[in-house]
């Protein structure tokens, strides 16, 4: 488990911070076809909200780190 968590800061750790930005915006719009797709009643995993907002949390912290 403790790998599954490095790999996942350091994949967000060595993006430039342009990526971050696309990446981030690229979340934003996978969060709200999920929130329309939850709403319809289409969506069957509704834990993929959840881990996506947190990712997007992920992505802020590491944009605002290098400021």
């Amino acid at each position: 488990m403790a790998e599954k968590k490095a790999n996942k800061t350091s994949s967000t750790e060595t993006l430039t911070k342009e990526a971050l930005q696309s990446q981030l915006s690229d979340l934003k719009k996978e969060a709200m076809n999920q929130r329309f797709q939850h709403a319809a009643g289409q969506l069957p995993k509704t834990h993929v909200v959840r881990k996506t907002r947190r990712e997007i949390a992920r992505v802020k912290t590491k944009l605002n780190a290098a400021k």
